[in-house]
């Protein structure tokens, strides 16, 4: 699968990607991630990417042109979509996120400043919140975004068993998983409880589905 993130950092998620599962996954070619610098498409002899609202306002607002250039220049897979990172837009959750694993490509525009103009909505597919709060850009909601897609892309993740296991996996996606322990078997008074000590798996299964959230 592809992701492209449009931004005016184009380096600024360089050591998340290169790190842990999304270094692994890019490796193993399951995954692609480009990111796109803004500033190369933009027309201005300086370069910019924002001006002036319309109106007046506060700030300034990413202008469309270095955007519609952008997003003409990647090329686009037949199964793929256009997301805009907004704290307005929809609020991602993992069945979104098992959605998108089913695509080719998702296109990332992650905004700046007071925001992007408008117009912007006619060359995207859908509007994205990673939760209620403000950020100053999107890039941190793209980062989201694609591990959580990339993770449920077969051949990325080392077992199969880890996705049906966990948080918000499974036929009831708001099921939170069981508690865990590990070595020590006992620390400062506290200790692993004994079914998990077991050997009993029908029991410790049966002890798992009732500590489920």
């Amino acid at each position: 699968m592809k992701f492209d993130i449009i931004t005016i950092f184009p380096k600024i998620l360089d050591s998340y990607f290169n790190e842990s599962i999304l270094k692994r996954a890019q490796k193993n070619k399951k995954v692609k991630i480009i990111t796109h610098d803004l500033r190369k498409c933009s027309k201005d002899k300086h370069k910019n990417t924002d001006d002036s609202p319309y109106g007046g306002g506060p700030g300034m607002i990413m202008m469309i042109q270095p955007l519609y250039n952008c997003l003409k220049k990647i090329r686009r897979k037949k199964n793929s979509r256009v997301i805009m990172l907004d704290p307005a837009g929809k609020q991602f959750d993992q069945k979104t996120a098992l959605r998108y694993s089913k695509l080719d490509q998702l296109i990332f525009i992650c905004g700046r400043y007071e925001g992007i103009d408008e117009r912007i909505s006619n060359y995207v597919d859908e509007k994205i919140s990673i939760g209620p709060y403000v950020l100053s850009g999107g890039e941190l909601g793209a980062a989201v975004i694609t591990e959580a897609v990339a993770r449920l892309i077969p051949g990325v993740l080392g077992s199969k068993d880890s996705l049906q296991y966990e948080t918000f996996s499974g036929e009831k996606s708001d099921i939170v998983e069981y508690p865990q322990y590990t070595r020590p078997e006992s620390f400062k008074d506290m200790n692993v409880p004994k079914i998990l000590l077991s050997g009993n798996h029908k029991e410790i299964d049966k002890w798992r589905k009732n500590k489920k959230k």
